[in-house]
């Protein structure tokens, strides 16, 4: 997108200015002229490239916290219940946040709003900060007249999401601090400790049990070539990382993490849970079935559950009914496919859409809880069988010295 300098006059014949992104100068002024302003003169503006900002952009660093953006509706819920402008709303707002990057954002927003542009078309614009679901909201809340109530559903959702992924984060420190713990104590391990046994077992040219020829080759082969361990290491992570930005790896990540023993069915439970909270807040709102699943489809954050929900847009674009494409998934349990038919039936599909999400909220909130306790029997199995590998190798060679002593 590049930026473009505009002057032109409005349907009164007042003189204005300002700066718009587009792809050229001619879709800059069929916007200008949609909006009732006549342009003048269109000038390409040469911006300055700030290559640190951009790469930090990319990488998502700095980007705004879902504490930011709570924040946020919920100050532009107040603004627009009180009545504020939209304009001065942004600017406050702007001067207010904690975020650089979402500073940043609302300035550049002020300045589209102040050429003739939506709230929700300038949120677009900023993709990595605002999601589809919230531009789509924010749309229905302007078309409506209810952008206050838009804002408030939108803090309502974002604020049950923190609290998911809080839980979930809460639930997998413990297992991950032990396994880095872990990682840390077999380097020492392997780089200090064993190649000063090592040493001593040499002196004597004696038989070693399997346990020490293991643990002294594994030290010799991590001392000798660490380097290249680590570049295979860096090289691996970054390869992994690409792949999983293209589409087939993200796919096929997002297949295969639903399906990890333990926390799998967790992923999934709390997927569905996401997935029939946006979608019951947006058909609430009054967006169109069809157009409803294409927004949740984007919200969901998992391309496998994304590609299940599209295909129930088609079904139902076909003609089909919400429970059949519902079943053709096979995502949803029988007790929720029972409250879809009934939702149907009675014509509250976002009511009772609302219930299946805090249903599936219920049983992540039971998983995690049970979590822990899973996971620690198998992290004290694989210490123990670390520590019995270590000790062997250690302490049987050094019985043996014992008893050459001895004799």
């Amino acid at each position: 997108m590049t930026t473009f300098f505009y002057k032109a006059r409005n349907k009164r014949g007042e003189a204005v200015e300002g700066k718009l992104e587009a792809a050229s100068s001619e879709l800059v002024a069929s916007q200008l002229l949609n909006s009732d302003i006549i342009p003048i003169s269109i000038d390409e503006v040469a911006e300055k490239q700030d290559v640190l900002a951009d790469l930090k952009r990319k990488l998502g660093i700095g980007r705004p916290e879902l504490d930011d953006l709570i924040l946020f509706c919920r100050q532009m819920y107040t603004l627009a219940k009180a009545g504020v402008p939209i304009i001065r709303a942004i600017t406050g707002l702007a001067e207010t946040s904690r975020n650089a990057q979402l500073v940043e954002s609302l300035h550049r927003m002020k300045s589209d709003l102040e050429s003739g542009r939506e709230l929700s078309t300038a949120m677009a614009t900023y993709p990595e900060i605002f999601s589809t679901l919230m531009v789509n909201m924010v749309k229905v809340g302007e078309n409506t007249g209810q952008l206050d109530e838009a804002f408030v559903k939108l803090s309502q959702y974002l604020e049950m999401e923190k609290d998911t992924r809080d839980r979930v984060k809460a639930a997998m420190r413990y297992p991950t601090f032990v396994i880095i713990f872990i990682a840390i104590a077999i380097g020492i391990v392997n780089i200090f400790v064993i190649p000063a046994f090592a040493g001593v077992f040499e002196k004597f040219d004696m038989d070693l049990p399997w346990q020490t020829s293991l643990l002294i080759n594994t030290s010799n082969f991590t001392v000798a070539y660490w380097p290249y361990i680590l570049s295979l290491l860096i090289v691996t992570i970054i390869a992994v990382r690409s792949y999983l930005k293209t589409e087939q790896g993200r796919y096929r990540w997002d297949r295969r993490k639903l399906r990890l023993p333990l926390v799998g069915g967790l992923l999934m439970r709390a997927t569905l849970a996401r997935f029939t909270r946006s979608f019951a807040m947006t058909t609430r709102a009054g967006v169109p079935l069809v157009q409803a699943l294409t927004i949740v489809a984007r919200a969901v954050d998992n391309s496998f559950v994304s590609e299940r929900i599209n295909s129930m847009r088609n079904g139902i674009e076909r003609g089909d009914s919400l429970l059949r494409t519902a079943t053709a998934t096979s995502l949803f349990t029988p007790l929720v496919l029972q409250m879809i038919a009934v939702g149907e039936e009675t014509g509250a599909v976002d009511d009772l859409l609302d219930e299946v999400g805090g249903f599936y909220e219920r049983e992540v909130d039971y998983d995690l809880k049970s979590l822990s306790s899973a996971i620690e029997p198998i992290l004290i199995v694989a210490v123990g069988i670390l520590v019995l590998i270590l000790a062997l190798g250690i302490f049987l060679p050094m019985w043996d010295l014992t008893q050459i002593a001895k004799r």
